[in-house]
């Protein structure tokens, strides 16, 4: 009898132990996570997941560490990340669990309401440093960036930047949260957020990346028919051992229920 108790015991703490999961990294996922691990755990009583920020480049160094199971990342992964897990004998697995608009937002007073990617490129390198210079007010301009371990930062960088680097003194925010409520109260402010962070306390712009003969504001809409321009994918990284483990709330995600949950947060689904 004692025999049998020891073995169910060892089969309850085995399915106990599959379902308790860490998902750590993009603060633009973080919501997301939230609410998948929410409805994931009501549907599974045994399941124990939870869901941190810090950045992406946090959840992927915590993946490389052995101190999450789940990277959530709004950035590809680097070649040398890549490396590390591979000298340790794993592989890093990705998947695309939803797609989301990059929203470039100011004040809610601010006039302008449109921007070309140059005049966007000039602001947040320092060329552009008045409003009056894009058709604004005179008004100094106070632009907002994630700080450097976000997806964010990077994404921004590389698809409006064009690689160039941010101004220097740039306000660096460690929360997406931080720039809205920033910009919020800063009449000069401007900054890049996540799709699902809008609200009424700040304006969304409308961006050209053909030199002002279009220009298209972020929505879901928008970006599922393509005609937005700032949208990238948002990933879970784990590692191929640990793939078996972590399958059954990744599989949720991907799921109608759990894609329903992206597309109610505010991002846009894989199946578009």
């Amino acid at each position: 009898m004692r025999k049998f108790l020891l073995a169910t015991l060892t089969t309850l703490m085995a399915v106990s132990a599959l379902y308790a999961q860490k998902v750590k990294g993009s603060d633009t996922v973080l919501p997301l996570s939230q609410q998948e691990a929410e409805s994931f755990t009501k549907a599974n009583k045994n399941a124990n997941v939870t869901v941190t920020g810090g950045g992406s480049g946090v959840g992927i160094s915590a993946l490389l560490e052995g101190t999450t199971d789940i990277a959530q990342s709004s950035r590809k992964i680097k070649f040398e990340e890549k490396q590390k897990l591979q000298e340790k004998g794993d592989k890093v697995v990705e998947k695309i669990i939803a797609y989301d608009a990059l929203a470039v937002i100011v004040h809610p007073s601010n006039p302008v309401k449109k921007l070309t990617r140059e005049q966007m490129e000039d602001i947040f390198t320092g060329k552009t440093t008045n409003w009056k210079e894009v058709g604004g007010p005179d008004l100094k301009i106070i632009p907002y960036s994630r700080e450097t371990s976000s997806g964010t930062y990077e994404f921004f960088k590389e698809h409006v930047l064009k690689n160039k680097n941010y101004v220097n003194g740039i306000m660096s925010m460690p929360a997406t949260g931080a720039i809205v409520q920033s910009i919020s109260q800063t009449k000069g402010a401007i900054g890049y957020i996540g799709l699902a962070y809008l609200d009424k306390k700040i304006q969304a712009v409308q961006v050209s990346f053909d030199e002002g003969k279009t220009y298209t504001a972020p929505s879901v809409k928008t970006a599922m028919d393509e005609t937005y321009p700032i949208v990238r994918p948002l990933i879970y990284y784990y590692t191929e051992k640990s793939e078996a483990a972590v399958k059954p709330f990744v599989d949720y995600v991907l799921s109608a229920a759990g894609q329903k949950i992206v597309r109610d947060i505010g991002f846009i689904p894989i199946s578009k």
